[in-house]
């Protein structure tokens, strides 16, 4: 099991923002020195949110994604902001190893199909409920559908993982929803990466059961720039049981 940092960019700037509110926002300094510290902290992959992107629908820190992919030896996974395959090509153009959609596999499916067929195995998608409801376009518009709807048309089309997001716990520092969770591993025929709420090592242990059941990573954002959890030692304790 793989623990991801996330290293989100508003403005050129590393920052973490609560339940996606834009107006929620604390500074953590420059994107590609935090990747560069957490890849010397022992990760094995990072996760990186364009949120500029994500709110424009259009892709706006590509030069710094680009820096980061030429300065870490290992992958990157990107989301943001990635709505048509041009952009995707120009990613995984700059480094970029797997690309995370959003909007754009839940409202425009043909065009996630075309994505997958073009790069198989290297798009993943995101599904944020709130209440049990995906919500698109960064977080702001209620999508109507619920991940056991919208799944199995996704995973027809082509998507190699799924990162889910329970947006009542993301940046709260109030724990994970294990529960909800496990039931999307449940409905998941691909690898779930889970998103949303850890907080502390005990919640990293909470949800290492799970990858039995296709839990295949965990993202931590807030905890590890705030130090209720130190990154090195829970992927240790990963490790050691991998």
């Amino acid at each position: 099991m793989i623990l991801y940092p996330a290293v989100d960019i508003k403005g050129g700037k590393c920052v973490r923002l609560r339940q996606g509110e834009a107006s929620q926002e604390t500074v953590f300094g420059d994107p590609v020195e935090m990747a560069l510290h957490w890849e010397a902290q022992g990760a094995r992959f990072l996760h990186v949110i364009d949120l500029d992107g994500s709110f424009d629908g259009e892709p706006v820190n590509l030069e710094v994604v680009r820096a980061i992919c030429s300065r870490l030896s290992i992958p990157v996974q990107l989301g943001g902001g990635v709505r048509n395959l041009a952009t995707a090509s120009v990613y995984l153009d700059a480094g970029v190893t797997r690309i995370i959609i959003g909007t754009v596999a839940l409202e425009e499916p043909d065009t996630f199909r075309k994505m997958c067929d073009a790069y198989p195995g290297r798009f993943g998608v995101s599904l944020d409920t709130s209440n049990g409801v995906i919500k698109t376009r960064g977080w702001v518009k209620d999508s109507g559908r619920t991940i056991a709807e919208a799944l199995p048309g996704l995973v027809e089309a082509g998507a190699a993982f799924l990162i889910f997001t329970d947006i009542s716990l993301d940046g709260m520092q109030q724990g994970v929803n294990v529960s909800g969770i496990a039931d999307v591993c449940e409905l998941s025929s691909i690898p779930v990466i889970a998103a949303g709420g850890v907080t502390r090592l005990e919640d990293v242990q909470a949800l290492y059961p799970l990858g039995a059941r296709g839990l295949n990573g965990i993202i931590t954002g807030r905890a590890i720039y705030e130090g209720t959890l130190n990154f090195r030692e829970a992927q240790a304790w990963l490790d050691a049981r991998n």
